[in-house]
């Protein structure tokens, strides 16, 4: 159970259930674990994902939103600008604004990774 001041809190992964997010294929799971549905935060999103052999997310960029990728085990490719990358257990990807990108699991087991994301939505509106 989450314990909480003035929105602080600890709350256990296995309380939050796992979503597919539009634009995300074939298994390829995420759990909101901070972000302003879940969490009330205002400059991250923080989520850990699984995606199963074969899931992935489509090719896509952000305006403004940076993202950091640290991949905690399996492997995929990550495409970044239109090449792809090998990713697996404790690589580190950081891709800013405007750098088209895409994640699939090409290899034979669970491809796990934590996105964070700021600011929590990408349009141009001050933070």
């Amino acid at each position: 159970m989450a314990e909480e001041t003035r929105g602080a809190f600890i709350r256990n992964i296995a309380e939050v259930p796992w979503r597919e997010f539009p634009n995300h294929f074939g298994g390829a799971l995420s759990k909101p674990l901070v972000m302003p549905e879940t969490a009330g935060s205002r400059r991250i999103d923080y989520r850990i994902s699984m995606y199963q052999p074969m899931a992935y997310v489509a090719r896509h960029h952000h305006k403004v939103q940076e993202q950091v990728y640290h991949v905690l085990d399996g492997e995929g490719l990550m495409e970044i600008a239109g090449k792809n990358h090998v990713v697996r257990k404790h690589d580190v990807i950081f891709l800013p604004p405007g750098v088209e990108h895409a994640i699939s699991n090409s290899g034979l087991t669970d491809l796990v990774f934590l996105v964070v994301t700021s600011p929590v939505t990408d349009d141009d509106k001050p933070v």
